[in-house]
């Protein structure tokens, strides 16, 4: 039989990333209906990983990808979602994040948290490959679902072309570059007809 106390502590962990699903992002759903949920979010980006894995730069592994989209806004249970063009104190974010990140992953047996606690360093760092294409996804979702209702979001935040194309460019061209020569020409031109 298993052990127990260690289902105890995965599931004490699941319950918690269930609270997820009660944090409200900045974006809508594609038909603008709604706020989409962090946990919406999280489960749409590992859905973009497998559907567009093969825009991927050589040597990506989708599948460490979609480990790395499912647990990367788990810590937004305790610090919140921050909307991509918000002004806010980038530092303070990162902190709150960490000690999220910290409480979170200590729910799990040993073992699994150190292995996903390592995906979500991963994560937030972006040096690596794998990290660099889940945060171009993680960039490249608002914007394509922003196209889709046609900018709910980038209305409601006063967003301008110059913010996007610094908000997402940077992280969609140095993980997915085919993902933004795509999209830069829809946004540009939804600026141009919208301001």
């Amino acid at each position: 039989m298993s052990d127990p106390s260690r289902l105890d502590a995965q599931l004490a962990f699941l319950g918690e990333a269930d609270r997820l699903k009660s944090v409200t992002r900045a974006n809508t759903l594609c038909d603008g209906s709604r706020y989409e949920n962090s946990a919406e979010h999280s489960w749409h980006l590992a859905l973009y990983a497998l559907v567009l894995g093969e825009h991927a730069p050589d040597g990506v592994d989708t599948q460490r990808v979609i480990k790395m989209l499912l647990l990367h806004d788990l810590v937004e249970i305790d610090a919140g979602d921050t909307p991509l063009y918000a002004d806010a104190d980038r530092a303070a974010i990162a902190n709150a994040e960490e000690a999220a990140a910290t409480r979170i992953f200590s729910l799990l047996p040993a073992d699994q948290a150190a292995d996903l606690r390592a995906l979500w360093d991963e994560f937030e760092a972006a040096e690596t490959a794998d990290a660099r294409f889940a945060k171009a996804l993680d960039r490249f979702q608002p914007p394509n679902q922003n196209l889709a209702s046609d900018g709910i979001s980038w209305r409601d935040h006063h967003a301008t072309l110059a913010q996007v194309e610094t908000r997402v460019g940077a992280p969609i061209t140095r993980g997915a570059p085919a993902l933004w020569d795509w999209i830069l020409p829809k946004i540009r031109d939804w600026f141009a007809r919208n301001g």
